[in-house]
């Protein structure tokens, strides 16, 4: 094994115990692991900063691990959000490998909303479905905390990726504005979905 294995393989376990722990912090809130979805952010940046592979093992992981340890989310649940997760690393670090304008962080932008756009798919798959066999849904429900959760996700994701990973990408400004303007989208995200 070289170095750059050895690193992206001690991110990727890093990113799958920031996966687990992360929704055990928020889901002492109200709403807020939900609304946040704290298991989605260390995998996408896995699958941006490590390699499709790795982001792909990691959105495996993450979920069978955090609930061998604590039992979320619940056996039902478990081969979709498997599906889901590993779709988000798996196309994150695609995106990361294919998407290159030039500049960094317009580059992590189209990269994240790119992973995430696929990502959600599965929603409206999910709601498609269930209006064709005359179960409730409601779309006016779900598309604000749609945009709000992916809003929210590419600014926390983009702010974590340029400040711990690089810082030299981007003015201290720059992280500040997105620090402030993630806060605000989580604040705004877990007030619409309270409603």
């Amino acid at each position: 094994m070289n170095h750059s294995s050895i690193r992206r393989l001690v991110m990727t376990a890093l990113c799958v115990a920031l996966g687990v722990v992360l929704p055990q912090a928020l889901h002492a809130v109200p709403n807020a692991g939900n609304v946040l979805l704290p298991m989605h952010i260390p995998l996408l940046l896995c699958g941006l900063t490590c390699s499709w592979a790795y982001g792909l093992a990691c959105g495996v992981l993450t979920p069978v691990i955090s609930h061998l340890v604590s039992g979320m989310p619940p056996a039902a649940v478990l081969p979709a959000m498997v599906c889901e997760l590993a779709a988000y690393g798996l196309i994150s670090g695609l995106a990361a490998k294919y998407i290159h304008t030039g500049k960094r962080t317009l580059d992590v932008y189209l990269q994240l909303i790119a992973a995430m756009l696929i990502g959600f798919t599965h929603l409206v798959a999910l709601y498609a479905a269930m209006a064709q066999i005359g179960t409730e849904s409601n779309l006016g429900y779900l598309v604000p905390r749609v945009a709000l959760s992916l809003a929210t996700t590419a600014v926390w994701s983009v702010f974590c990726a340029l400040s711990f990973l690089a810082p030299w990408a981007a003015s201290a400004r720059t992280r500040d504005a997105l620090a402030i303007a993630g806060l605000a989208a989580a604040v705004l995200l877990i007030a619409v979905s309270a409603g």
